[in-house]
């Protein structure tokens, strides 16, 4: 079991989108996959039609109340985000465990909700550092950051970079001296438009980062796709694939890195 987070400083970078592409393509391939919904605004329980806030992932960070695992789609299942989360993340600012009890929640449910069936356990979190964040960043294999072609852009890597890198350093296991924190954080850039001035500059900085994954093209098809109707469904219709060839080629190549660095990971 593979365990993926979607991770960003800043919001409007399509981070839930691409964590909802992962999942829904890891599943089109024959993997069980489970989303997790760390982000206040559960725009990826949304996504799926899920309005209830009960059994949410609050109740990992609170402690009461049980937490349901809903199947949503084939070989996908969801842990339904929440608005209280917000609440909960307040309660644990003075908890010096606030950054474990993902964590231990996982431990502690490995066999109770049948964690082990899951090839994939894909996070969505928020575009902060905070500590439903920090909690996901502890569990992950690898770290996914979405990185659009703006004027902040270059701001928001570093920034995250200097924070994880810091966060390694606070979380870790005496007497070895080793940090809790071991995954690789990779950067994706998303909505990228060739001709444009800004997506060149983008491209041509990252272009020897060893860290970049991929790159996915501006498209108007992402805000077409329902949960009926994804845009896996659309790649994987041949007259649709060749209508859009150059963008579902750069999207199904970007996928595959993911799949490789986090099975790698």
């Amino acid at each position: 079991m593979k365990l993926l987070s979607f991770v960003a400083i800043k919001g409007g970078v399509g981070k839930t989108t691409l964590a909802l592409l992962t999942g829904q393509y890891l599943a089109s391939q024959g993997h069980r996959v489970l989303f997790i919904d760390l982000d206040h605004q559960s725009n990826l329980t949304h996504f799926y039609d899920v309005y209830e806030d009960s059994g949410t992932v609050a109740n990992v960070f609170t402690g009461s109340g049980d937490v349901t695992i809903l199947s949503v789609a084939p070989n996908i299942d969801l842990i339904a985000g929440s608005m209280r989360l917000d609440e909960a993340e307040r309660r644990l600012e003075t908890n010096p465990n606030q950054n474990m009890f993902l964590y231990d929640w996982l431990g502690e449910n490995l066999e109770a909700k049948n964690l082990a069936q899951y090839d994939y356990v894909i996070l969505d979190c928020r575009p902060d550092f905070g500590i439903a964040t920090r909690n996901a960043i502890a569990v992950s294999h690898a770290l996914f950051s979405p990185i659009t072609p703006s004027d902040f852009a270059f701001e928001a890597k570093q920034n995250l970079e200097v924070r994880l890198d810091e966060y390694r350093k606070t979380e870790i296991v005496r007497p070895s001296r080793e940090s809790l924190i071991t995954a690789k954080l990779y950067f994706l850039p998303n909505m990228i438009k060739h001709n444009t001035a800004k997506s060149k500059e983008l491209l041509s900085v990252l272009e020897n980062d060893d860290n970049v994954v991929g790159q996915i093209p501006q498209k108007e098809l992402f805000n077409r796709a329902s949960k009926d109707n994804t845009v896996i469904d659309i790649m994987a219709d041949q007259t649709s694939r060749n209508e859009h060839k150059a963008f579902f080629s750069a999207l199904e190549e970007t996928l595959i890195q993911i799949q490789t660095v986090s099975d790698n990971s």
